[in-house]
């Protein structure tokens, strides 16, 4: 999956307008314009189109922890290298305030069975033997199982 894709389905999902996702990038410290996250959601076939880096995917998804949760007073994210889907996994976690079981039931929604064993081993420290690489297989699916509990697909969309 790429930046662009996982900003996307976050966008769709919390039916999050424009402003709103300029709003949650500069309350991270982002200087960022409403024309740049446009950008970044225009398809990728558009000539508009432009890719959204690692720093700057990572700096919204801090924004939209603090959206969801709340920002903590003196707590900066100032980790903002490469992002894995390991990264994004653990920060929609925290944002939406997941625990292991709620994590599961999104997968199953989302077309995946796994245990509670398997969804721990996504979220331990890279260099620890029982840490598991997140495959994009497996963060789609997430996000899908997001989007169906978060935004019930209507009836009428369906006929």
């Amino acid at each position: 999956m790429t930046n662009n894709d996982i900003l996307r389905r976050l966008r769709y999902t919390f039916n999050l307008n424009d402003d709103a996702m300029t709003k949650i990038c500069t309350s991270e410290g982002m200087n960022i314009k409403r024309e740049e996250v446009t950008a970044w959601l225009k398809k990728d076939e558009d000539e508009a189109h432009r890719p959204i880096s690692d720093v700057d995917l990572s700096i919204f998804l801090d924004g939209f922890i603090a959206l969801k949760r709340g920002k903590q007073e003196g707590a900066t994210s100032v980790d903002h290298g490469p992002l894995t889907n390991n990264a994004v996994f653990r920060k929609l976690k925290i944002a939406l305030n997941l625990k292991d079981d709620d994590i599961i039931k999104m997968l199953a929604l989302g077309g995946m069975e796994v245990s509670k064993h398997e969804i721990s081993a996504f979220f331990r420290k890279p260099g620890q033997k029982q840490y598991r690489h997140c495959k994009d297989q497996m963060l789609r699916n997430f996000i899908r199982g997001m989007q169906l509990t978060y935004k019930p697909v209507d009836k009428k969309e369906e006929e």
